[in-house]
C-alpha cells in the first residue's frame, strides 16, 4: 500500500494499489523581485511566481494567477507563448520530459503540488487532462472508460455504473450504450473525444485540463464539445487552453492573455501572462494594451 502522506488533501480512499514514484522535477525558490498579485485564498490552484525549464531555456516566467472552482479558465495567446506549458504544470505533466525543472510554486487546496510528499500519480487523478488530438486506446468503449479506475487501484460497487455514469457526464451514452464492445477507434473524432472526456471523469477528478479539445474537430462536433464543457463545470473545474477566441468568449468565465516576451540578450522568446480577468472584461475592456491588440488581430 502506499504511504498515505505521499497523497494531497484532502485525504481519498481510491489510492493507487502501488508504490510507483515518477521522477521529480527540481524545484526551486523563485528569485523574481516583479511584483505580482497573490491568487486569491478561495481558489482550487493557486499559481505563484511560476516559471518553467526546459533545460537553461525559460518558457514561462513568474506566472501567478489562481484558478477559481467550477468556472471555465480559458488560456489564449499566439503560439509559442507557453500556454500549453503552464497547463501542464498543473498536473505535473511536464516532469516527464527529461531536464526539466520548475521555480514558484502551485497550490492546490492549500497544498504545494510539488511537495516531496506529494505523489504525482495522485495528482493526475485529482487534475485530469484531455488533450488537443483524441486518443482513445485500441480497446473497447468500456475498456477505455475502465482503464484509468483499474489502473488506479479503484474498487467502485460497480464498475458497470461508473463506466455508464461517465459516458452520461460525457453525453455519450445515449450513442453508444448498446456497442460498449466495439472498439473506441471505430468512433467518430468528436465521440472519441468525448470517449477520453469520460474517461477522465472515470477517475473521479476535481479538475479537468483541456488542451485545444476541438482544433482536431468539425464545427459540429466542437458545438458538442463547448455545450458539454458548459454542463461539466457544475461538477468539475475546467481550464482549457484554445487558439479559437471565439471559443474562449463563448464558453469561459475568466480568460488568461499569455504571450511571449523577447529576453534581456535578445536571443530567446519566454512566455508571461499579461492579464486575467472575466471573460467578458477581457474581449470588451481589457487592461492591457497586448491584449486589445491581440483581441482585434493587430499581432499574434
Amino acid at each position: 500500500m502506499p504511504d498515505p502522506s505521499a497523497t494531497v488533501v484532502p485525504p481519498v480512499t481510491d489510492l493507487p494499489a502501488d508504490e510507483r514514484r515518477l521522477r521529480r522535477p527540481e524545484v526551486r525558490p523563485s528569485t523574481s523581485t516583479e511584483p505580482q498579485g497573490r491568487p486569491t485564498a478561495g481558489a482550487v490552484l493557486g499559481v505563484e511566481r511560476l516559471s518553467f525549464y526546459y533545460g537553461s531555456f525559460r518558457a514561462i516566467r513568474d506566472i501567478t494567477m489562481d484558478v477559481e472552482g467550477h468556472q471555465i479558465t480559458a488560456v489564449i495567446g499566439p503560439s509559442g507563448c507557453g500556454k500549453s506549458t503552464f497547463i501542464r504544470c498543473l498536473n505535473r505533466m511536464n516532469e516527464l520530459t527529461p531536464g526539466t525543472h520548475v521555480e514558484g510554486r502551485i497550490h492546490y487546496h492549500g497544498q504545494d503540488l510539488y511537495g516531496p510528499d506529494v505523489d504525482p500519480i495522485e495528482v493526475r487523478r485529482r487534475i485530469g487532462m484531455v488533450f488537443q488530438k483524441p486518443n482513445p486506446f485500441p480497446k473497447s468503449i468500456y475498456d477505455n472508460v475502465a482503464f484509468g479506475p483499474r489502473v488506479n487501484g479503484m474498487k467502485p460497487a460497480s464498475m458497470d455504473d461508473l463506466v455508464e455514469e461517465s459516458l452520461q457526464k460525457a453525453a455519450l451514452w445515449d450513442e453508444v450504450k448498446d456497442k460498449l464492445k466495439k472498439s473506441g477507434l471505430s468512433l467518430s473524432g468528436g465521440q472519441q473525444q468525448r470517449l477520453c472526456i469520460a474517461r477522465c471523469i472515470a477517475v473521479r477528478p476535481e479538475v479537468i485540463l483541456m488542451d485545444e479539445p476541438c482544433s482536431a474537430l468539425d464545427p459540429l462536433a466542437t458545438n458538442r464539445i463547448e455545450e458539454l464543457m458548459i454542463e461539466l463545470k457544475r461538477d468539475y473545474t475546467i481550464v482549457i487552453v484554445t487558439h479559437n477566441m471565439q471559443q474562449a468568449a463563448r464558453v469561459s468565465d475568466r480568460t488568461a492573455f499569455f504571450t511571449a516576451e523577447v529576453t534581456k540578450d535578445g536571443q530567446e522568446r519566454t512566455g508571461v501572462l499579461v492579464e486575467l480577468d472575466r471573460t467578458e472584461r477581457i474581449f470588451t475592456t481589457p487592461a492591457d494594451r497586448r491584449t486589445e491588440d491581440y483581441i482585434t488581430g493587430r499581432f499574434g
